[in-house]
C-alpha cells in the first residue's frame, strides 16, 4: 500500500489491520530486534541480510542474536505467526528501514553498508513507499542518498518518502528501549513523509514522538548523545589522573562534587569500547571540533594508563605473566569491537609479558581466534598481575587467596568495581583508576 502521504490516523489503522509491510535490512545487534518488534506489533515484516546463515536460522524460528532478554521468544512467535521472514539481497514493502554497520576507516566515516542498503532497495522501491535510515548517520548522509534511490526513476518529494529515525537502544535492553525507553526521533524529508511515520512509530513506541525540522536535525541528535557522552567520561578520567596525581581517591571526590545539583562528573575507567561511542565523534570531527578530539584521544589512552598502573606495581614487565579480565565493551556483551583490550594486550605484549586472557562471554575458539591467549581462571598456574577491563558478573567470585597463592602480586581494577581494601589485605597490591 502507498503510505507515503497517508495520515497519521491512516498509518496506524493500517499497521493495526497488518496490512503494513515493513522491510528491515540489516539483522544484526540492533536490526533483530527492530523487526521483531515491529513484527510483533502487527506489521509483516521482511528483514534483509547478506548473511545466508542469518536468513536461514529466522526463516526456521531461530534467534542468533544472544544475551537480549526476550528477543529470542519474540522471534519465535512472530516467525511461526508469519508475521516476520529474512531475505537476501532486497524486498518489496511498504517502508524500508535502513540499521546496518555505520563504519569508520582512517578516522573517516564509512557509509558503504549504508549505499548497498539503498541500491537494492532502489531495485524495488515503488510510488509511494518509505525509506528510513536508523542506522546512525552522519549529518547530511541520509540526504545522500537521493540519488541513489532515485535510480529507482522514482522522485524524493513527490513519489517517495525518505527520513532519518535513528534507533536509540543499547545491547541487552534493545526491546525496552525501542518500545518503552525513549521518544522516538523522526526526521523527515517533508510533512508527508513526517506525518506518516509519526504514526507508524507511534503503535510501535508508546513513549512518544520527537518530530524534527529536518532530517539532518534528527541526525545530529543521535551523534550528539554519543559524543556527549563521550566527552564527559573524558572528563572524568583525565580529572582521574588530577586525583592520582594528587593522591586522593577520586570516587571520593566525585561522590562529593555531585551532590550539588550542577555537576554530574561520571566514572573513570580503563577505556570506551563498542560500536558506537567510539566512532560518533568522527562524523562530526575537524578542525574546530578540539574538544571532541581531545576526548577521544583522551580516553583511548587509558588502556595505555592500565598498563602503567601495573608497572609501577610490579616494575618491569618482562617475563611477568598477566591476565586480562574481560575482552567485550561491555559486562554480559559478545561484542569485541573498539575494545579497550586490543591496545592494553598490544601494550602489555610490547613490554615483553606473557598476556592471557579471561572472558566468560567467549568460547576459547573465539577468544583464540580474535588472536588472543585464552585461559579459565580455574587453569592459571602463575600470575604476576591481573588487569580488569569487563566486570562480568562471574568476576564478582574471584577467589583472590587462591590467586595470591599462585603468585598474583598486582591488579589494576580498570572499573573500580573490585574490592581493592580486601584485596591489599591479603597482600596483594591494588590501583584502581584515580585511586591509590
Amino acid at each position: 500500500m502507498a503510505v507515503y502521504g497517508l495520515s497519521k490516523k491512516a498509518v496506524v489503522k493500517a499497521f493495526k489491520e497488518r496490512r503494513l509491510s515493513v522491510a528491515v535490512y540489516g539483522l544484526g545487534r540492533m536490526g533483530l530486534p527492530i523487526a521483531a518488534v515491529i513484527a510483533d506489533k502487527g506489521a509483516n515484516v521482511t528483514g534483509v541480510d547478506i548473511n545466508r546463515r542469518v536468513v536461514s536460522s529466522i526463516n526456521s524460528g531461530v534467534c542468533h542474536i544472544p544475551n537480549e532478554p526476550g528477543l529470542k521468544q519474540m522471534v519465535e512467535r512472530n516467525v511461526k505467526a508469519g508475521r516476520l521472514q529474512a531475505a537476501e539481497g532486497k524486498a518489496k514493502a511498504d517502508i524500508s528501514i535502513i540499521i546496518v554497520p555505520t563504519e569508520v576507516e582512517d578516522n573517516k566515516p564509512d557509509m558503504r553498508a549504508v549505499a548497498w542498503a539503498a541500491q537494492h532497495i532502489a531495485q524495488v522501491l515503488e510510488k509511494g513507499n518509505i525509506v528510513v535510515t536508523e542506522s546512525t548517520m552522519p549529518p547530511g548522509e541520509t540526504e545522500r542518498l537521493i540519488p541513489i534511490l532515485e535510480k529507482s526513476g522514482l522522485r524524493c518529494g513527490i513519489d517517495f518518502g525518505l527520513a532519518h529515525c535513528p534507533e536509540r537502544t543499547m545491547s541487552g535492553t534493545a526491546l525496552r528501549d525501542l518500545t518503552a525507553a525513549y521518544p522516538k526521533i523522526i526526521g523527515g524529508f517533508d510533512n508527508a513523509t513526517k506525518e506518516a511515520l509519526e504514526g507508524f512509530y507511534s503503535v510501535v513506541n508508546c513513549v512518544g514522538i520527537i518530530p524534527m525540522s529536518s532530517i539532518r536535525a534528527a541526525e545530529c541528535v543521535k551523534v550528539f548523545e554519543g559524543i556527549y557522552r563521550d566527552t564527559n567520561i573524558a572528563l572524568a578520567n583525565e580529572l582521574s589522573l588530577v586525583c592520582e596525581k594528587n593522591k586522593v581517591d577520586a570516587l571520593e571526590v566525585f561522590k562529593a562534587a555531585n551532590s550539588q545539583p550542577y555537576c554530574s562528573i561520571l566514572e573513570p575507567g580503563i577505556g570506551v569500547g563498542g560500536h558506537c561511542l567510539p566512532y560518533y565523534p568522527y562524523f562530526v570531527m575537524d578542525a574546530k571540533t578540539k574538544l571532541i578530539k581531545t576526548a577521544r584521544a583522551v580516553n583511548d589512552s587509558m588502556p595505555l594508563h592500565g598498563v602503567e598502573l601495573l608497572k609501577e606495581m610490579l616494575g618491569s614487565l618482562d617475563g611477568k605473566t598477566v591476565v586480562v579480565l574481560g575482552i567485550s565493551y561491555r559486562p554480559s556483551i559478545g561484542e569485541i569491537r573498539h575494545t579497550p583490550a586490543k591496545p592494553l594486550v598490544e601494550k602489555l605484549a610490547s613490554e615483553k609479558a606473557t598476556v592471557l586472557v579471561n572472558d566468560p562471554v567467549f568460547t576459547k575458539e573465539v577468544i583464540r581466534k580474535d588472536g588472543y591467549t585464552p585461559i579459565r581462571i580455574d587453569e592459571i598456574e602463575h600470575i604476576d598481575g591481573m588487569v580488569l577491563v569487563t566486570y562480568h558478573p562471574e568476576y564478582k567470585t574471584l577467589d583472590f587467596s587462591r590467586l595470591k597463592k599462585k603468585g598474583l602480586a598486582a591488579v589494576v581494577d580498570g572499573r573500580n568495581a573490585l574490592d581493592g581494601e580486601f584485596i591489599k589485605k591479603l597482600g596483594i597490591r591494588y590501583r584502581g583508576f584515580g585511586r591509590r
